[in-house]
């Protein structure tokens, strides 16, 4: 699944071309995504202007004047940025047409994303209302991040996953940031002490940074809106590494499972 740093440079690629432009028409080839796409979506977008192209965890959001599109990449969705020419493919579901003659289309052979629109407030949305701070942000630091484990018994590693919590660090961050701050996913979050809250804090941000320059990661069906890779996945200290040596001390990296997800770490250095 597209996870923040990805989300982040899809909205960074896509953010010069769609801002003041004004939507043509939309193409709606498949309304059956993880919500249906609104039937009268084309009538409501047709002749609006985007102002703003902003991103809540894993959404994206294109604020535009009367309303928000809310996108959702689901599992293995992707935008691409194409012109009237480009036939669409088997999995094309969606076309953003703008008045510059490009298209934003939806690709999402899963049909796990989503395409929105919200006229009210969009933070209050149902899908964004619950949201916790972004990780990128002065809010989420480690002194928040102490407050919020003080009564959990679950691992450090299922809070991190937990977008009511932190918005959108997904799974491949939250594991390379425990390896950076020398956590074990598997200790009970209620036992981590404030100065490990504080690294932790400090790397998932650092982590999180380096992802986003690095262009996300491209594991599977992730590509940026020109169709170029991202390559973050080469950085991997412990993210499907399984069985490889610690860059740093040598040991195996393990592989567990935490409420059903994949967890990857040095039972040398995370301790």
């Amino acid at each position: 699944m597209p996870e923040l740093p990805e989300v982040e440079v899809i909205r960074i690629s896509i953010e010069s071309h769609l801002v003041g432009r004004c939507i043509n028409q939309t193409i709606t080839r498949n309304v059956n995504l993880r919500w249906p796409i609104p039937h009268n979506l084309n009538h409501t977008l047709s002749g609006l202007k985007i102002r703003r192209v902003m991103r809540r965890g894993k959404y994206l959001l294109l604020d535009c004047t009367k309303g928000t599109l809310i996108l959702h990449l689901g599992m293995s969705g992707s935008l691409r940025l194409l012109t009237t020419q480009v036939l669409p493919q088997k999995h094309d579901h969606f076309d953003l047409i703008l008045n510059s003659g490009q298209v934003l289309r939806l690709r999402d052979p899963r049909r796990f994303g989503a395409v929105l629109w919200e006229t009210g407030d969009v933070m209050h949305h149902r899908l964004l209302a619950q949201l916790g701070p972004e990780p990128l942000t002065k809010k989420f630091n480690g002194k928040f991040l102490y407050e919020k484990t003080r009564s959990r018994r679950i691992s450090i590693k299922e809070i991190l996953m937990s977008s009511k919590v932190v918005a959108g660090i997904g799974n491949i961050y939250a594991n390379e940031a425990l390896f950076h701050a020398s956590i074990n996913p598997k200790i009970t979050a209620s036992k981590l002490s404030i100065k490990k809250c504080n690294t932790l804090a400090r790397t998932i941000k650092k982590t999180l940074r380096l992802a986003i320059k690095a262009g996300g990661s491209s594991l599977r069906d992730f590509v940026n809106s020109d169709n170029s890779p991202g390559y973050y996945q080469l950085q991997c200290r412990v993210y499907n590494r399984t069985g490889q040596a610690c860059q740093k001390c040598g040991t195996g990296i393990k592989k567990i499972r935490q409420g059903q997800r994949s967890s990857f770490y040095c039972p040398n250095c995370q301790k």
